[in-house]
């Protein structure tokens, strides 16, 4: 299947990735360092604005705003994603999906990400809000500000 994404040129979009078999995988201090890394080394090669993250144990959502001659997202991920599964901190989880075991691929991250345009500026209201809420939505945490992996300020 072909997928269409949204190409935007300078765009300002909201993702949702979610770990394989929604795995607990960002539970640690290593684990959440390795993501940042990930993001340092490619928006060192690749630049790009987080205007707002929250990363959860199994999934993370932000707003990446891009350059202006730029949509390539697509890209980013994939680069981010490769980066985290090159460097992460001690051994790799087994793949639980026979296909991905029989590809010999590695099973950090699901396949596919969930993307949206923003629109204006209470669309990006709304996702910032939804973005920092989120750890309490899940019971984690009482206050969005006691969540230590989110940009709330």
């Amino acid at each position: 299947m072909k997928y269409r994404r949204a190409i935007v040129p300078g765009g300002t979009f909201f993702f949702t990735l979610v770990t394989a078999d929604r795995r607990p995988l960002f539970t640690d201090p290593e684990s959440i360092d390795c993501l940042r890394g990930a993001f340092r080394a490619v928006k060192a090669k690749r630049p790009f604005r987080i205007d707002a993250i929250v990363i959860m144990p199994d999934h993370l959502h932000c707003i990446w705003t891009l350059p202006g001659d730029d949509a390539d997202y697509s890209l980013r991920w994939r680069l981010v994603k490769t980066w985290v599964t090159k460097h992460w901190p001690g051994p790799l989880p087994s793949p639980a999906d026979p296909a991905r075991r029989a590809r010999g691929e590695q099973a950090l991250w699901q396949h596919r990400y969930w993307e949206h345009v923003i629109r204006d500026d209470d669309d990006f209201s709304r996702h910032v809000d939804y973005i920092h809420y989120n750890p309490v939505k899940h019971g984690y945490v009482d206050n969005a500000a006691d969540w230590p992996y989110s940009s709330f300020l």
